[in-house]
């Protein structure tokens, strides 16, 4: 194990509450985002300012990194949040070390495992990338990344993905890639998740829809959904001012 000192964005005062982005983006994902407290935001093992380290690709390497974090900035408990792998990362935290998270944002991600057919094909991502680099993987990935609207009327937010998307490593790419394909299913973690929780999701996400966003909801306790109009799987990036007011409403309540 080469545990991975993640670099980190922080702004504000008050609660803290930790972003994870999403895949193959970094923590300038959320720079948009008008919130509330204290946020921190790591860029995950590999991305952004962080080095990638030697461990084997596991989604719970980026856990025991962000405990780490926590451990490092003297931080008990914190709400955590996740975007699409971030989402991941989150629930394989909470698996490990549930008694840290005091309120839990999951946004446009999955608790289910990856069937068969994405499992092979992040694994092929992985191949290609380490094959060919990344020249080609954000017209692979915009078309699944960012919703019709943003697509068709926002050429900004396509740029910016587009450029975010391209400072990704191929060795980086091909890591978090086979890591998400080994991840173990986290219904049962939720299920076990009795802190105010929040599902966000664009109703234009492609990758993981608004019915297993309910679902997930629906299988956390305290569970709640909200659903972004006119976005896609990328929903704070796409309407950061929906998505945080969303997330500011729900932590006022939360605590």
């Amino acid at each position: 194990m080469s545990r991975v000192e993640l670099a980190y964005e922080e702004r504000g005062t008050g609660r803290p509450l930790v972003l994870l982005h999403a895949f193959p983006l970094s923590s300038a994902m959320w720079a948009g985002l008008s919130m509330r407290g204290r946020v921190i935001a790591p860029d995950q093992r590999g991305f952004g300012a962080s080095a990638l380290g030697e461990d084997a690709p596991s989604l719970g390497e980026c856990a025991d990194d962000v405990l780490a974090l926590l451990d490092r900035l003297g931080l008990d408990r914190v709400a955590l949040g996740g975007l699409s792998m971030g989402g991941y990362v989150a629930m394989e935290l909470l698996r490990r070390a549930p008694e840290r998270v005091a309120a839990l944002l999951l946004a446009d991600t999955k608790a289910q495992a990856d069937t068969a057919e994405q499992r092979e094909g992040r694994l092929r991502t992985a191949e290609t990338v380490e094959r060919e680099g990344t020249a080609q993987l954000a017209d692979t990935m915009l078309p699944a990344l960012l919703g019709r609207t943003a697509l068709e009327a926002r050429p900004e937010v396509v740029d910016r993905v587009r450029r975010w998307v391209g400072a990704a490593t191929p060795a980086t790419v091909a890591w978090a890639s086979r890591a998400m394909a080994a991840r173990p299913d986290a219904f049962e973690v939720l299920r076990a998740t009795d802190v105010p929780a929040l599902v966000i999701v664009g109703d234009q996400d492609v990758l993981s829809p608004v019915a297993l966003a309910r679902e997930m909801a629906d299988a956390l306790p305290q569970g709640r959904l909200l659903v972004v109009p006119e976005a896609g799987h990328l929903s704070a990036v796409e309407d950061p001012e929906a998505f945080g007011a969303g997330v500011n409403d729900f932590l006022a309540s939360a605590f």
